[in-house]
């Protein structure tokens, strides 16, 4: 089952379209990492699909059902921005504030078992403006977890987060999931999306542009030889005549070649121009690398 259908979605505000006939598919249990620029209308998007803002025309579905049905919603856990704390009380009062907004019964449980998710329990009395910048994101996804929802909307939870920051958060991710719960999270860091999501979607304009599996996304990411020498500029121009696109990547100072092995491009170098190749390797090009040549072919 899918737990979110989209077809069709419009939204405007006055002349402008946010959100223009979005489609859209996240399988129950999925990692969904929901990616574009700026005022693409990701956030636009996660706010039709909590119910926050109401949508122009089209549909959405959770689990098959309307997404303003009660039952539905009370499954939807949400971090949309920051969550809504009181700066001065301590991150277990504010805890109890949201758990009675919500109606949860046994709430020093449910809190205790939250923040146990989170890595926060050894916090609880600490005053929310203490906190460090990632104890303030997994606070948030703690506020969505209460109550236990079968889906969890997250508008860029690892945006400023430090090495070890996103580390705990990737963990507590893949935790969830592994638990059976849904995640659509939109994120600009693109590298730590690859580590987690097992689906994709890339928004443009507000328009759709492509949805694929993480297995399909590898199977379309090429792979290239990289390797380099001590006159780059020469021997791009031999191996682009050669081989193909070959392209100097300007942060390693290597030169990548897509249409031949590292093996037959170092030989084919040597072997006719005598230049040797003192490093080579093969790799695959990334995420990042993927999105950005779909936007370059995208605005051509």
């Amino acid at each position: 089952m899918n737990a979110i259908e989209i077809r069709n979605l419009t939204k405007t505000f006055g002349e402008k379209r946010a959100v223009d006939g979005l489609n859209m598919t996240v399988p129950e249990g999925a990692i969904y990492g929901f990616i574009g620029e700026n005022g693409s209308g990701k956030s636009t998007t996660e706010k039709l699909i909590c119910g926050l803002i109401r949508p122009s025309g089209g549909e959405i579905k959770l689990w098959g059902k309307g997404h303003r049905d009660q039952e539905v919603r009370s499954q939807i856990g949400v971090l949309i921005e920051s969550p809504g704390c009181f700066p001065n009380y301590t991150v277990w009062n504010n805890m109890k504030l949201q758990a009675a907004n919500l109606g949860i019964k046994n709430e020093v449980e449910e809190i205790r078992r939250v923040l146990r998710l989170v890595r926060m329990d050894g916090a609880a009395g600490n005053k929310f403006k203490n906190c460090s910048l990632g104890m303030k994101q997994r606070i948030g996804i703690a506020f969505a977890l209460l109550g236990d929802p079968q889906l969890l909307v997250l508008d860029e939870p690892i945006n400023g987060l430090d090495a070890d920051g996103m580390r705990i958060m990737r963990e507590i991710l893949l935790g969830l999931s592994h638990r059976g719960t849904t995640v659509l999270i939109s994120s600009h860091i693109l590298g730590e999306l690859e580590k987690i999501a097992t689906h994709y979607g890339i928004i443009r304009g507000g328009k759709m542009l492509r949805e694929m599996t993480a297995a399909e996304l590898n199977a379309d990411c090429p792979t290239y030889a990289a390797l380099k020498t001590a006159e780059i500029e020469r021997t791009r121009t031999i191996l682009e005549r050669a081989f193909g696109r070959a392209e100097i990547d300007g942060q390693t100072g290597e030169i990548r070649v897509y249409h031949a092995s590292a093996e037959d491009a170092a030989k084919y170098l040597y072997g006719n121009f005598g230049i040797p190749v003192t490093e080579i390797r093969t790799a695959k090009i990334s995420l990042e690398e993927y999105y950005i040549d779909l936007m370059r072919g995208e605005k051509q």
